[in-house]
Formats: structure tokens, C-alpha cells, sequence
């Protein structure tokens, strides 16, 4: 992958275009023709979803974790009305405080509109899961479209009935930080907003790897997860500091049980605090 990434510097720098990848593979692309009616050849997958994974049920819209993500839905798509927002990276401080499952539910709660049609990424090529989630194979995915093993298309998976779409992490790279930093990368993040209106990514902590850092500078909004009890506040202000603050567009606050907010529920679920709206 060096090699790949040092062609890539070379050829900018020459002002001539790369012409292979690895293996002598085509290195992707996107022209806007190429765009047109992609939709339409991404395989469609039944929802299937792991039983242990907690996703919202958006058939029981009064159910409070479903009502949080709803609340959450509701204060982003009023913040896309202010700026144009389209990619979001979610990540946490630490592993194990529910990014994941918060990008998760999100994206269900996105697509949950009509016409609103929603990409989830699995941007966390260490430890993918989203695959896990969904019960599909994890390749062909994101890196084996980067490294361009794939098209586009191949690496997107539609759940039938759904306005959603997952892209899994593809096949395991020996360095994901010096493959995310192809500029591939932001050609596809930059390109996908003519497909989607929202593309959620899912990304490592960033207190244990660069890549969220990363990600969130190419991406028009980062969401910070953090768990009751678990996160502390030295990790929230390292977090912090280590995104461009400008970039943030909330916090999401796991692990909170409903009488500890609010009254005497005490069904698990999430709640969001935002920034006010600031206008572009």
C-alpha cells in the first residue's frame, strides 16, 4: 500500500493522472455519468439483523429508544436545512461506548423517511461491525472498491423495502490509516451526496487511532458518542481537542436509562444534546 500511495503523490505532483492500482487493478474513479442510475444495480438484501444488536423498532414509534433517535433525526435534518450537511462521521473517545450502535440506529431512523435515502459506512477497519449487524458478508465492501477490486456498486448493499443502504469495511488491510488517506477517499465522500442525502460513517475511536481524525476533516460533520459512567472527562476534553471544534455538531449521551432523565422508565436508550444551529 505504500507504493500505491507514493504512485499517487508522484502523479499528483507530475500533474498526470494514476492509471492502475494494485495488481495492475484500475484505480477508482467517480464521474458524475457513472453516478446516474447506480441504485439500480446494488444488490438488494433482506433485513435480517443480528437479534443481540438493539436496533430501534420503527413500527413502535412511541417505544423510547426509538423516540430519542427520532428527536435526534429531527434536530439534523433541521441543521441540513441551515448548511449543507450530507456526510457525518459518529465516532467516541473509547472503544465500547456505543458509536456503532448509535450510527446504527440513526441511519434506520434516517431512512425512516420517505425519499430520504440513507448510506451507512463502516469506516472502522480495525474492527468492523457492521456487517455483524446486518448478517452479510463483509467483503466486497469499502476497501476492496479503494483498492479498486470492485465497482462502486459492488460494495453497496440495498435492505429491500427500506430507503438504507449499508457499505461494509471489505476485506482486512495490513494499514487502513494509509489507505484512508488516498485521495480516492474524499473523491468518494465528495461524490456521494448525489446518491444519498445522509451518509453516516462509522469510525474508530479517536483517542486509539488517527482515522476519525481523519475522516472528520473530509466529512461535513462529526457526532461524539459518550457512555454513562464509563467515559470521563478527561477523555471528552482529549476528544474534543482533537477535532477541529468548528466540525462538531453534538454530543450523543449513551447509556442513560430513562429515570435517570426523566421519570421512573427505565428502558436503555440514548439522548442527544446539540449545539445550537448557527447559520452558514
Amino acid at each position: 500500500m505504500s507504493r500505491v500511495y507514493d504512485a499517487l503523490r508522484r502523479a499528483e505532483q507530475s500533474g498526470l493522472p494514476p492509471v492502475s492500482g494494485p495488481m495492475g487493478s484500475a484505480i477508482p474513479t467517480l464521474e458524475s455519468s457513472s453516478l446516474q442510475g447506480i441504485l439500480e444495480l446494488v444488490e438488494e438484501i433482506p433485513f435480517n439483523p443480528n437479534p443481540e444488536a438493539h436496533l430501534i423498532d420503527m413500527t413502535r414509534p412511541d417505544a423510547a429508544p426509538t423516540e430519542e433517535f427520532r428527536a435526534l433525526r429531527t434536530r439534523l435534518n433541521h441543521m441540513q436545512t441551515l448548511q449543507p450537511i450530507h456526510t457525518m462521521v459518529i465516532t467516541s473517545p473509547s472503544p465500547a461506548e456505543g458509536k456503532s450502535f448509535s450510527a446504527v440506529n440513526l441511519a434506520m431512523a434516517e431512512s425512516n423517511i420517505a425519499g430520504n435515502m440513507t448510506l451507512l459506512a463502516d469506516f472502522d477497519f480495525r474492527r468492523p461491525i457492521i456487517h455483524n449487524i446486518f448478517q452479510v458478508d463483509r467483503s466486497p465492501g469499502i476497501t476492496d472498491y479503494l483498492l479498486g477490486k470492485v465497482a462502486l456498486h459492488e460494495a453497496i448493499r440495498k435492505i429491500a423495502g427500506t430507503n438504507l443502504c449499508i457499505m461494509p469495511a471489505g476485506e482486512a488491510v495490513l494499514n487502513p490509516l494509509e489507505l484512508l488517506n488516498l485521495r480516492e477517499v474524499k473523491i468518494l465522500l465528495n461524490q456521494l451526496p448525489s446518491i444519498f442525502n445522509w451518509i453516516i460513517l462509522d469510525t474508530p475511536p479517536l483517542l486509539f487511532a488517527a482515522d476519525a481524525n481523519l475522516m472528520s476533516t473530509l466529512c461535513h460533520g462529526t457526532l461524539l458518542v459518550v457512555r454513562i459512567g464509563a467515559t470521563t472527562i478527561d477523555s471528552v476534553t482529549r476528544a474534543m481537542q482533537s477535532l477541529c471544534q468548528n466540525n462538531v455538531l453534538g454530543i450523543i449521551v449513551n447509556g442513560a436509562r430513562r429515570g435517570e432523565l426523566y421519570s421512573k422508565y427505565t428502558y436503555y436508550h440514548s439522548y442527544y444534546y446539540a449545539k445550537p444551529e448557527q447559520k452558514s
